[in-house]
């Protein structure tokens, strides 16, 4: 799984209030998020984002609220990929559940420039910038993570449809409707284990 577009360059701090502005949040409307995404921190971005264009910022990306509207947003608005030195947890956790594929590389957001042109290889986390010839290692997505990514959604996963005709072909054949529901309630937990587990996994370079 890839993500390929032109860059949209951040600093720190990137908060939900400036990817989406409180004044917009009586809608839930993607498409009428979408509209005024990074309104207030750069207002020529709806005018110029093309769809599978990447954002690119620094430290603690999506702070603020734990609102979904943020990665909603973003992602109703084409961008493919956001990667940051950090991003908050909840942001974080919010992007994977609705299907917005992020990646902290701390070089990678220090180096890459607004106007790049960026590849972003999920498989590998390898992230390549193809205007200046360089790559940077970030963290690959979990095979169950890209699923999510696919199905457009954590709770897409739980829902047996035309978008998601491979996941069922390898793990829902030969089993009844309660055994693939079964099934794909397995993956889901899986997901949150990740998230959640601080024990074992690692997500943005420290413990969750």
């Amino acid at each position: 799984m890839k993500a390929n577009g032109t860059v949209f360059k951040y600093g720190d701090n990137v908060d939900t209030d400036v990817i989406i502005p409180a004044r917009y949040l009586n809608s839930s409307d993607p498409a009428e998020l979408a509209q005024h995404c990074m309104e207030d921190i750069d207002k020529e971005f709806v005018k110029k984002v093309q769809k599978g264009d990447i954002i690119v910022a620094n430290k603690n990306f999506g702070c603020g609220s734990s609102r979904e509207h943020a990665p909603i947003a973003i992602k109703a608005a084409g961008v493919s990929c956001v990667i940051a030195e950090t991003f908050a947890r909840i942001f974080y956790r919010n992007s994977i559940n609705i299907g917005l594929p992020i990646i902290e590389c701390p070089e990678a957001a220090q180096n890459i420039e607004a106007g790049d042109e960026v590849e972003v290889d999920f498989d590998s986390g390898i992230i390549t910038n193809k205007t200046k010839g360089t790559s940077f290692k970030g963290q690959a997505f979990p095979e169950f993570m890209q699923k999510i990514i696919k199905a457009e959604g954590l709770i897409n996963t739980l829902t047996v449809s035309s978008k998601t005709a491979g996941y069922k072909t390898v793990h829902f054949a030969g089993k009844s409707g309660m055994g693939r529901f079964l099934c794909a309630w397995g993956e889901v937990m899986a997901a949150i284990h990740w998230l959640w587990d601080g024990r074992n996994q690692v997500v943005r370079g420290m413990k969750i």
